[in-house]
């Protein structure tokens, strides 16, 4: 029998507060004080420091010199820079999950788009983010190459805390579900070279969304301007 070792405070906080700045609670741009969280959260500074140093090293905060410690902002310029390196990596991921992981990509691909369906039909946008999230996740899981994991990972928690941001544009869900739909189609073909294609572009899409809500100073720009 395996003995789940416990989690540590930090660890705890780490999750807390990487989930509120993931599903919008924590705004972006949000100031942090390592003393309103400790009380908050009912505990001492320490493991609260230790956590925003680890939020950090995910790029989820900043700490600025001088003026404190922020949730990670983003400009049109870094949405592109990150963008770019999504494509990148999602494309070579499903690639080689293809190659080496077929059977179980599309096993566990086919059941996240299942409750996906699901959400959609219920009007649970934020639901349904969240296993768009896990959807293109599995690609970069099945990959058989902890490098692209390691350099995804630098990036995916921002990705999913600007894709919460966009769960309230309900033709921006039923555009990618027919994506995804699409997507699953293509992976269990091994159609290899039109997913590419259709991938690049469902990406491409989600960067225009980003810039298009921080255009027009919607939600997005009113967090990154606070």
């Amino acid at each position: 029998m395996v003995i789940e070792r416990p989690k540590s405070l930090s660890e705890l906080v780490v999750n807390e507060l990487r989930a509120r700045i993931v599903d919008g609670r924590l705004r972006l741009g949000a100031a942090l004080s390592e003393n309103a969280l400790a009380a908050e959260l009912g505990l001492s500074k320490t493991p609260v420091r230790e956590a925003l140093l680890q939020l950090k090293l995910e790029r989820l905060v900043e700490v600025l010199p001088q003026r404190g410690t922020y949730v990670f902002r983003l400009a049109a310029d870094q949405v592109v820079l990150i963008s770019e390196l999504r494509e990148i990596l999602e494309i070579a991921a499903v690639t080689a999950a293809i190659q080496r992981n077929h059977a179980e990509l599309v096993k566990r691909i086919s059941a996240i788009f299942d409750e996906m369906k699901v959400a959609y039909d219920a009007g649970d946008n934020v639901g349904y983010r969240t296993l768009d999230g896990q959807y293109h996740q599995t690609m970069i899981d099945l990959c058989g190459n902890p490098y692209i994991g390691d350099a995804y990972s630098q990036i995916g928690f921002r990705i999913q805390a600007l894709r919460s941001r966009l769960s309230i544009e309900t033709a921006l869900n039923r555009l990618s579900m027919k994506d995804h739909r699409e997507m699953l189609k293509l992976i269990k073909s091994r159609e290899v070279e039109p997913l590419q294609a259709l991938l690049r572009a469902h990406i491409h899409q989600t960067k225009q969304s980003y810039l298009d809500v921080l255009d027009r100073k919607d939600v997005l720009a009113e967090e990154i301007a606070s």
